[in-house]
């Protein structure tokens, strides 16, 4: 068994690692948090601000499924008695209680069930969501191909997913945060925006990326069967 050595005082997901604070920190403080990713990543926060948004948009009843919740950055993108019901699942019951912290600030916790689930094998029926969103995840994932395949099997035809990846073809400038990120126990093999196109694509899903800076943003709508 090979034993990945981890950056003292980061820790892996399940310990509630410091950089999940400091990743929440700058998504609620956009001005700051902002050009933080603007410098580090040359990214647009405001992206994931508009990605989150279409949440907004769900109509009462809805189901959603957030893999991995993470904090629970993407409630930002819920309103209060909006009446959808949001599945917060994650691996690691630390940030299960982080996303539940977050809903209750935001007077959602009513919409909210937290969800403990291995998104290689999601203890969810098959076409059961109407939405699934993962952001800031893919790279996370040990095997973010099957990741894909599991949050489509979720989704009912029509549905959307949507979420975002740290890139692994974003350029050089990236590479010492990707394997800062790996050595620390943080990230996992990640993918380039290619391959999230054809794996969501072999999937049924009609998908569109967009990159900014070493983020890519994916949005796709899986076809109906026939």
């Amino acid at each position: 068994m090979t034993i990945i050595s981890r950056i003292p005082g980061l820790g892996g997901w399940s310990d509630d690692p410091l950089w999940a604070s400091f990743y929440d920190w700058t998504v609620e403080h956009p001005h700051l948090g902002g050009a933080i990713w603007a410098a580090g990543l040359q990214s647009n926060l405001r992206r994931l601000y508009d990605a989150a948004h279409e949440l907004s948009l769900l109509a009462p009843g809805s189901r959603v499924l957030d893999v991995p919740c993470g904090g629970g950055v993407a409630l930002r993108g819920l309103t209060p008695g909006q009446g959808v019901d949001y599945v917060a699942a994650d691996i690691a019951q630390a940030m299960l209680d982080r996303t539940m912290d977050a809903a209750r600030e935001r007077r959602l916790d009513d919409q909210v069930t937290p969800r403990i689930a291995d998104v290689g094998d999601l203890p969810f029926a098959g076409e059961s969501f109407d939405m699934v969103v993962s952001f800031t995840g893919l790279h996370c994932f040990p095997d973010p191909a099957a990741a894909v395949v599991e949050m489509v099997r979720v989704l009912k035809p029509g549905g959307v997913i949507s979420g975002s990846a740290l890139l692994n073809d974003s350029g050089l400038i990236h590479e010492p945060i990707r394997r800062v990120g790996r050595v620390a126990g943080l990230l996992g093999p990640g993918c380039t925006g290619t391959e999230i196109v054809h794996w969501l694509a072999a999937q049924g899903v009609d998908v569109e990326l967009v990159r900014s800076g070493a983020i890519g943003y994916f949005r796709g709508v899986k076809r109906a069967t026939a």
